[in-house]
């Protein structure tokens, strides 16, 4: 069912755009059924980072935990590498998608798969694991509390030499971006700061999006919508919209360390505008 619109659901020019749409306007978390489904479509075909998370992976031999697995977007290229993958999601519409996918995918991947529908910031698998994964900056879903849970959790899982791989969105400044980029907060990068950038996609079906990011300066928030790429003059238009944290990757180092986790490395990943992600490779503290 679509969420009641208010005027503070969606800020900016997408906010605009919404009340223009009136009651044609059907709006939903991108998590729900019907946001996952446009999710999924819009960013099937995005490769960002699953080179370098895939590159990371190949180092540690063994058994992979994916967290926020979503429909699957790493999960399919971890399971090529030849590695068992367990992948845990609490979206039950995105795990509806993962187990579309792998059942149209080879045999030989599939049945090395295993889908867990649960809360990365609480989980309890009963077994280790060599090599734990949590993408597309899917740490900044989480409040404080859940962070804490996530990194008890990873390190209650996490085998012996084992590695945790997370991306965040790094705050850039004048340099280049990286896990001490802007210090704890991070900072502007000098130049008029751009409070609402707008994307255009083709998704995995040839349909077209416009995806609205709207983050203020120096708010610990952004807010993603998705509309399609064109609307009409009449009928329901389907909009998927979610507020995410903006965790800088010196916080996130700082939360890391004081959870008994080490960053060892940090990898800054291909991108532009204000923030761009770096992928953090984490062990347990000696």
């Amino acid at each position: 069912m679509a969420v009641a619109l208010t005027p503070s659901t969606v800020p900016g020019r997408a906010g605009e755009l919404l009340a223009e749409l009136g009651d044609r306007a059907e709006l939903h978390d991108v998590y729900d059924e019907t946001g996952s489904t446009v999710y999924h479509d819009f960013s099937l075909k995005d490769t960002h980072e699953v080179r370098e998370l895939v590159g990371l992976v190949r180092r540690t031999p063994g058994a992979v935990l994916e967290l926020a697995a979503g429909s699957g977007r790493l999960t399919l290229p971890l399971l090529a590498l030849g590695r068992e993958v367990t992948a845990l999601e609490l979206s039950a519409g995105m795990l509806r998608l993962l187990d579309e996918r792998l059942a149209q995918a080879p045999g030989r991947l599939r049945e090395r798969c295993v889908a867990v529908r649960a809360d990365m910031s609480s989980f309890a698998l009963g077994r280790r694991f060599e090599v734990i994964v949590l993408g597309t900056t899917s740490v900044s879903l989480l409040d404080e509390e859940g962070r804490a849970g996530l990194y008890a959790a990873v390190r209650e899982h996490l085998a012996p030499g084992g590695r945790f791989l997370l991306s965040t969105a790094d705050i850039v400044t004048s340099g280049a971006a990286g896990p001490a980029a802007g210090g704890e907060d991070g900072g502007e990068d000098g130049g008029e700061a751009e409070v609402e950038a707008v994307i255009e996609a083709v998704g995995a079906s040839g349909r077209v999006y416009r995806m609205h990011d709207h983050w203020p300066p120096g708010s610990d928030t952004r807010t993603v919508t998705i509309f399609p790429g064109t609307v009409g003059d009449e009928g329901p238009v389907t909009v998927c919209t979610t507020t995410v944290g903006v965790l800088p990757a010196g916080r996130l180092t700082a939360e890391l360390a004081a959870a008994g986790l080490t960053v060892l490395a940090g990898h800054p990943l291909p991108g532009t505008g204000r923030y761009r992600d770096v992928l953090l490779e984490v062990g347990v503290t000696a």
